[in-house]
């Protein structure tokens, strides 16, 4: 049954007068401005290893700088001939059925 151990605590049995170990804390919050424009800080998911160093963008492929990362488009804002236009009017037909369904008496 060590499925979710308990935080080891210093300084005596139990009680609120414990130090949380090492585990439990925080990492340490790089500042470094050069380092931090160089490398994707926090996507290496292992314990050991480095973080992963950015390329330049001629090897990305280009949808990845074309991708909105702004607020979700509205529907009047999308052209009606992409599939994005027709999957958010499917979800807007979704969540008006939704709602209307939840007023209906049976």
């Amino acid at each position: 049954r060590d499925y979710a151990k308990k935080p080891v605590l210093k300084g005596g049995k139990g009680g609120k007068s414990g130090v949380v170990s090492d585990v439990l804390k925080d990492p340490e919050v790089c500042t470094d401005p050069v380092r931090l424009t160089t490398h994707a800080m926090g996507v290496n998911i292992y314990k050991e290893g480095q973080d992963v160093v950015l390329k330049p963008d001629a090897e990305y492929p280009e949808w990845l700088f074309q991708m909105n990362v702004g607020p979700p488009k509205k529907l009047e804002e999308l052209d009606p001939e992409s599939w994005e236009y027709w999957r958010l009017l499917r979800k807007h037909n979704i969540w008006r059925h939704n709602r209307l369904s939840k007023n209906r008496k049976f």
